[in-house]
């Protein structure tokens, strides 16, 4: 019977939107991937969300030369590829998560969301835009 998406599931994508917001903030030229990582995942900290990213490059065939920022499972820094500078014009999937309490589930869930985007001198843009709201979908 409901007819729109719970407030705590509208919250829960905000917040992995504003992740994305805090992660794509620390992209400066020259800094490394593990820098970026570093301070992407300490601002989300501060602002209490439970963060993880797995961010990398983007060429012509997937993945791609450039800084890896953090693997689902190494969100202490990525030895090697993590240590490598950003560079301007380089396309990069912007993938993460946060967690977030679902009280109607009583249980935690993860929106984890991948976007690709594009920095230059300019800053960061999504190439197709992102996604900013959860669809909400008819029954049939």
């Amino acid at each position: 019977g409901e007819k729109d998406i719970p407030d705590s599931l509208k919250a829960a994508f905000a917040k992995s939107n504003r992740l994305q917001d805090i992660l794509t903030g620390q992209f400066q030229q020259g800094r490394t991937g593990n820098q970026i990582l570093a301070g992407a995942l300490a601002q989300a900290k501060a602002e209490g969300i439970a963060a993880t990213i797995y961010t990398h490059p983007l060429g012509s065939h997937g993945h791609a030369a450039g800084p890896t920022i953090g693997m689902w499972d190494m969100q202490g820094g990525v030895p090697g590829s993590g240590d490598f500078p950003l560079h301007f014009k380089t396309a990069y999937s912007i993938e993460l998560n946060s967690e977030s309490t679902v009280p109607e589930w009583k249980k935690n869930i993860r929106i984890m969301l991948e976007e690709d985007g594009y920095f230059d001198e300019s800053g960061f843009r999504y190439i197709s835009g992102r996604q900013k709201k959860i669809h909400l979908l008819p029954r049939p």
